[in-house]
């Protein structure tokens, strides 16, 4: 008598399927295990710039150097921004107030719009693109040329001297020039404004300012330092642990800027909230 050998049947379907939805659910382990790690690394680096920026011999002439690079030439792209960013705003919101019949509150309205929101969001999404990739492409090509290890090698701490310095002058500088960016922004309301009223200078900014108080300045220019900082940091970040290829500066110098414009937005809200509370 001949055994029958028994026949297994395979259902390949639903095997395949099994072993895409491991294979998915390893990529979002791997893509979790990544976003955490990144987390950490960088929570490590700023707690280096803590301490290294309260340590001894503070870099000065590296530190005024960089403020000249961040702040004065910015200025001129955030004035012509700003100017624009107040013409355009004044022009929208014109027919919708003189349908109300109420045009004369439109310098106290845009005035409160730029000081509060407008003027520090969009001045820290444009040093975002400007500051963050700057910082990440010249610090990865410091990377990529090993300048960065024959600092290290030398005795000489490449984050007192290259990092802590551009972030406090990222810190203190973006909130001028915000004040620059508020500045022009009004007068390119004034400026809006005339194109089919008739108001002087000194009657619309009597106005506008009318509108504002105090708690419309001092939430907006606190939350500038912080989005200075945060602009600093992750530039200075991404190009500080760029790879050791050459396309390696492109891409720390394009993650710099996405991550740095998501981070200034999620301050942003969290300051809002706060300040919401406050009031």
């Amino acid at each position: 008598m001949k055994k029958k050998i028994p026949i297994i049947k395979v259902k390949t379907f639903a095997t395949t399927q099994s072993i895409k939805l491991s294979e998915k659910a390893i990529e979002r382990t791997k893509k979790a295990h990544g976003f955490f790690s990144e987390v950490g690394n960088m929570s490590v680096f700023v707690g280096r710039i803590f301490r290294e920026t309260f340590s001894r011999n503070f870099e000065f002439k590296e530190f005024i150097r960089q403020c000249f690079e961040i702040g004065n030439k910015s200025l001129p792209l955030v004035a012509i921004t700003g100017a624009i960013m107040g013409i355009v705003l004044t022009i929208q919101s014109r027919p919708a107030l003189a349908e109300f019949g109420a045009v004369t509150m439109l310098p106290g309205m845009v005035a409160i719009s730029i000081i509060r929101e407008i003027g520090p969001v969009i001045t820290a999404l444009i040093c975002a693109g400007k500051v963050g990739s700057g910082m990440g492409a010249e610090l990865g090509s410091m990377r990529v040329t090993e300048q960065i290890d024959a600092m290290e090698v030398s005795a000489t701490s490449p984050i007192k001297f290259l990092v802590v310095t551009r972030v406090i002058a990222a810190t203190i500088m973006l909130p001028i020039l915000v004040l620059f960016a508020d500045a022009f922004g009004l007068m390119g309301s004034w400026a809006g404004y005339n194109i089919k009223g008739d108001m002087n200078f000194v009657l619309f900014f009597s106005r506008a300012f009318g509108s504002i108080d105090f708690m419309d300045f001092f939430p907006a220019l606190i939350k500038s330092f912080f989005f200075g900082a945060v602009i600093g940091i992750v530039g200075c970040y991404k190009g500080f642990n760029a790879g050791r290829g050459t396309e390696s500066v492109g891409k720390a110098a394009n993650s710099a800027v996405v991550l740095a414009s998501l981070l200034v937005i999620m301050v942003d809200m969290v300051a809002v909230q706060l300040t919401d509370m406050l009031q």
